[in-house]
This record gives structure tokens, C-alpha cells and sequence, in this order.
């Protein structure tokens, strides 16, 4: 499949249920930046998927990457390209995009299955886990790779340029 029809823009409420409708159950859903995607991504990605039948990824936008402080040169990719790379990944079903810092009111609306996060964050302490358990699902929170970071990468070519 193209890329292309992996990526949805959120409109209004009505076109996404009608979106998700086509997605077959149960339904993961992660978030994040995917800045430079990497081997620790694809692996977080592909175990993510294996935790049920469909895979949701919430990018956050350019918008909301600048919010949360990941430095003036930050996002490198845009939106755009990072949601591509992403819908071009064979575990991968849907790619959408949010605005805010979190992604807890599109969880609201997507209501997924099992909602999973990288080992680096506090399951119990995350608003969106409350959220996808008080609506039935479940919140996982999977090991990341050693050693792969999209920072740490950044500052790798920065280093030797």
C-alpha cells in the first residue's frame, strides 16, 4: 500500500470513526516526535504492533514538537515526511497528527485497545494510560533498544560535521 493512504489529518470527529471503523481490532495506538527514525523505533514499532491486530501512530506535529522543548532545531524532519516514513512501515496501519503536548484527547476519541508506550516512561504516572484504562484497555509500556536514541544521533552528526 502507499504511504500516502496510511496518513489521515483529523477533519472532524465523523471521518475519523469512519476511519478507525476500518481498522481491524484490537487497536494499537503509540505517540511521539520519530524525529530520525531509527533501529530502536522499527523495533518498538513492530513489538507494538504485535500487541494486537492494527497499529495507530499520533505524531506530534511541528507545532507540538516545539512545545515540548526539544531544542530550536528540532523537529529536523518535517511533520509531513516524518508521517510518511512511518505509513511506509509494513506493521504500521494508520498515521494521524496532534497539535498539543499530549495526545490525550485524541486517545479519548480513538478509544484504543491497548495503548503502548517506550520503557522510559512511568506507565502509572502518564495521563493517556489513566485515559485508555478507564475506558477498558490496557496501557504497555515496551524496553527500548540500548544504545538508540534520536538525541543522541543528533549529537553524533552534529559532532562530526
Amino acid at each position: 500500500m502507499n504511504p500516502e493512504g496510511k496518513i489521515y489529518r483529523l477533519e472532524n470527529q465523523r471521518d475519523l470513526r469512519t476511519r478507525l471503523a476500518r481498522l481491524a481490532r484490537p487497536l494499537v495506538m503509540t505517540n511521539g516526535v520519530f524525529d530520525v527514525l531509527h533501529r530502536g523505533h522499527v523495533s518498538y514499532l513492530c513489538r507494538a504492533a504485535e500487541l494486537g491486530t492494527s497499529l495507530l501512530i499520533a505524531v506530534n506535529s511541528d507545532a507540538s514538537v516545539r512545545q515540548l522543548g526539544k531544542g530550536l532545531d528540532r523537529p529536523i524532519n518535517s511533520e509531513e515526511d516524518r508521517g510518511y516514513v512511518l505509513a511506509g512501515l509494513h506493521c504500521v496501519s494508520l498515521v494521524t497528527f496532534f497539535d498539543s503536548r499530549s495526545p490525550v484527547e485524541l486517545i479519548r476519541a480513538i478509544q484504543p485497545d491497548i495503548y503502548v508506550k517506550g520503557g522510559d516512561y512511568d506507565m502509572e504516572s502518564l495521563e493517556e494510560a489513566r485515559v485508555v484504562r478507564n475506558s477498558g484497555g490496557r496501557a504497555v509500556s515496551i524496553p527500548l533498544v540500548e544504545g538508540f536514541s534520536t538525541s543522541a544521533l543528533v549529537r553524533r552528526i552534529c559532532q562530526k560535521a
